[in-house]
């Protein structure tokens, strides 16, 4: 089965709205196109107006019906705007992604309170923010949260402890919320992605060949993930086949928890 194939069956997300934050580019834009070609109702929402309408425009020539907004997910009072202008447009919402993302290699020492905050508002702030102003329409259609975290968020990284800290605040917050919501038929998870090929964490991260070749080489797995390696893992924790699950943390991420496998002969 090729990358671009789904082991799920066709329509799988027929019927469903799904509000996406930070789903114009990369790892949560591939999720939109794939809920999209799954038969879902797409609503996204980032800061750039242009990526908006960019990704608007691919997922209605995909044949379902999209809509968007430019959101600052650090404001409340827009978000809600946003959720709002979601149910007037399509009446409902049955899944959330909170996948809203900052990241840039610092130093503790030479970061600013400014860009430590900044990183902890968007990802922490913003996961909050998107699942709380969801969470009353998603209780009259039993629905789902995703929240994209990361790796950082289990482990202590070096020039990383802005990212470290606000993702392992996402993970808690997963977890709290899923014992909070549950009893209301929400469930609430989080996806970890691990080194992922053609993102920009990537590019931030491992920006050289011989960095690309390092962080591939020490993983258990041998080779980058891919934007699809994450779209199915959403895919599936939206699908009955995840119905009893909540409050986890999946990591899809080529054994980069496991730690550096860069000795490990193959048999």
């Amino acid at each position: 089965m090729s990358n671009t194939d789904t082991p799920f069956k066709d329509n799988l997300m027929a019927g469903k709205v799904c509000f996406l934050s930070g789903a114009t580019s990369g790892i949560n834009r591939q999720i939109a196109v794939r809920f999209a070609k799954q038969g879902a109702t797409i609503y996204v929402v980032s800061r750039s107006l242009d990526k908006v309408n960019d990704t608007v425009a691919e997922l209605e020539a995909l044949g379902i019906k999209a809509a968007g907004k430019n959101v600052d997910v650090r404001s409340y009072p827009d978000v809600e705007e946003a959720i709002n202008d979601c149910l007037e447009k399509f009446g409902q919402i049955d899944m959330v992604l909170a996948g809203q993302a900052g990241n840039f290699p610092a130093g503790a020492a030479q970061m600013s309170a400014n860009a430590f905050k900044s990183v902890i508002d968007i990802d922490l702030l913003g996961t909050f923010n998107v699942c709380r102003a969801a969470v009353e329409h998603l209780n009259r259609t039993d629905g789902n949260i995703i929240a994209i975290t990361a790796p950082q968020a289990t482990r202590p990284w070096l020039y990383q402890s802005h990212v470290c800290a606000a993702k392992a605040g996402v993970n808690m917050l997963i977890k709290c919320l899923a014992l909070e919501w549950g009893p209301s038929g929400i469930r609430v998870n989080a996806i970890s992605p691990g080194p992922i090929a053609d993102t920009e964490g990537m590019k931030r991260l491992a920006g050289t060949a011989e960095m690309l070749e390092q962080t591939t080489n020490s993983l258990a797995l041998r080779e980058l993930g891919t934007k699809d390696d994450i779209a199915d893992a959403a895919l599936w924790l939206c699908s009955p086949a995840a119905r009893y699950v909540t409050g986890t943390i999946i990591e899809v991420e080529g054994g980069t928890s496991l730690g550096d496998a860069s000795g490990a002969l193959k048999l």
